[in-house]
């Protein structure tokens, strides 16, 4: 009866903690199906904040409500058929995280396979170098990224953002684990059958391991997809900003929009991540047992 009354309180608290994470994204979408006159008469209190406090007027307070009154999808029409820029960040926002991504499975996957499976001279100190360049903050890194795009002449391109994402270390951490976990019988059953390093890593390696290769692109997918400090600090024209920069860009008088740009940002992660949520777990299973 005890454990019974314990576990009934773990899932009230699970179910109370999956609502308020859940809460941004409910706000998010019942925001976008608001008209702006509505909004401002929900979140006046904070569109207004400066000019009621300067005039000397009464603190309004600001208040939600579960449905909207009126429900619209004219901040959706505005957001898709008014806005050309939407696109073109859009397909920016594309380049960036399938280039990003695709450069990973180039180099991360042959990394993590030779750090998983080959022994080499200094293998343990290059590995604590990644682990170390994963745990760094892009600030930490920016002024000397900075100085080496500017050389090679990639500030200000997509290329800039792309190529230094395309070398992360972080993959290479997740795809090492499913890789280590690969029998060494297995790979020495290949090479009594006669075959070579590169087929056993195409024909074994990758195979095994793709639940390690998947669960890295769908991290790196939810990252890059929302990529904010690069773009803010390698790119100075515009039409080269991805959808990351197109939301602070909107004006505080156009809340419905902003409200939709946010839902139409969320739907790719969302999917992604859903697709890919079972990959993710066994990552996380993979990790948590060998440590």
């Amino acid at each position: 009866m005890q454990i019974f009354r314990i576990r009934k309180i773990g899932s009230l608290l699970l179910v109370l903690l999956a609502l308020v994470a859940v809460f941004p994204v409910f706000f998010s979408v019942t925001g976008s199906l608001m008209g702006q006159k509505e909004l401002n008469d929900l979140l006046g209190a904070v569109l207004t904040a400066d000019s009621g406090s300067a005039s000397g007027q009464a603190v309004s307070y600001v208040f939600w409500r579960v449905l909207p009154l009126y429900p619209t999808l004219r901040s959706y029409v505005k957001v898709l058929l008014d806005s050309p820029e939407f696109f073109v960040m859009f397909w920016n926002s594309v380049k960036i995280t399938v280039g990003v991504l695709a450069g990973q499975i180039l180099v991360g996957v042959p990394a993590a396979w030779g750090f998983a499976r080959y022994r080499f001279p200094g293998k343990n100190l290059l590995f604590m170098i990644y682990v170390a360049l994963m745990m760094m903050p892009f600030q930490v890194m920016m002024l000397s990224n900075y100085l080496v795009l500017d050389q090679m002449k990639l500030l200000d391109h997509l290329w800039g953002i792309i190529l230094p994402a395309a070398f992360s270390t972080f993959p290479v951490f997740i795809m090492y684990r499913f890789f280590e976990s690969i029998p060494e019988a297995l790979m020495e059953s290949a090479r009594l059958d006669g075959a070579g390093e590169l087929l056993i890593f195409i024909r074994i390696g990758i195979p095994l391991g793709s639940a390690g290769i998947i669960s890295a692109l769908v991290l790196g997918f939810l990252e890059y997809w929302n990529l904010i400090e690069q773009p803010m600090a390698f790119l100075k024209t515009k039409s080269l900003w991805p959808l990351s920069l197109y939301l602070p860009q909107i004006d505080i008088s156009q809340t419905g929009k902003a409200f939709a740009v946010s839902v139409l940002v969320l739907i790719p992660a969302v999917i992604v991540f859903l697709a890919g949520q079972d990959y993710l777990e066994q990552g996380i299973i993979s990790t948590a047992i060998k440590e």
